[in-house]
């Protein structure tokens, strides 16, 4: 009888430990499922150090980007390919900057942005550019022509980019710095390039 009452206890330990380790690993699974985002949801972009966004911001259908209803910023269409998306939401961080002659060449996160500095910056944040370049530098960069996507235009003194069909400059009407601006700029008398592929 003692013997029956032991193996008996034994049994419900051994039951117990069982049912406490299955509990663990559900619990680990559940854990694992909750932590791994849906797939399409948006997710956080890993922070290179680089331009400092931190999320995917939403984009519109279609193939051209339009000014958000702030006035400031720039919303990429879902049509782009994910760097072009990625510059725009780049030169989104910078457009409350103001304009300073050699900003953004000796530093990413600066404290404002010439015309070649937020071009690099624009670029740089869609992993398209490793290290900032001048406006003359920027006349040999990429192949010659406008692009599908983005096209530079630069000479000795400015530079620009049309990213989308929308122009990222420091110059125009409004406020000076970096900014999207709506209307179109004459290229005459620019080198036109654009990112190879694109």
């Amino acid at each position: 009888m003692p013997h029956t009452n032991t193996h008996a206890h034994e049994h419900r330990h051994k039951t117990t430990k069982s049912r406490l380790a299955l509990a663990a690993i559900l619990s680990l699974i559940i854990l694992s499922l909750i932590a791994v985002p849906a797939e399409g949801a948006t997710s956080k972009a890993a922070d290179t150090g680089s331009v400092g966004f931190q999320e995917t911001p939403a984009t519109n259908p279609g193939l051209r980007a339009s000014i958000a209803a702030d006035g400031r910023t720039a919303i990429a269409p879902a049509g782009a390919p994910l760097e072009v998306q990625q510059a725009i939401w780049a030169a989104n961080k910078i457009t409350t900057k103001p304009y300073v002659y050699g900003g953004g060449h000796r530093r990413w996160t600066d404290r404002g942005y010439d015309c070649s500095g937020t071009v690099s910056f624009a670029l740089h944040g869609g992993n398209l550019l490793d290290s900032p370049l001048d406006s003359s530098s920027f006349m040999k960069w990429g192949d010659a022509g406008p692009g599908a996507w983005i096209t530079i235009y630069t000479n000795r003194g400015h530079a620009y980019a049309v990213i989308a069909g929308l122009r990222l400059d420091t110059s125009g009407p409004g406020e000076r710095g970096p900014r999207w601006r709506s209307a179109e700029r004459d290229g005459k008398g620019f080198r036109v390039r654009h990112p190879v592929g694109l």
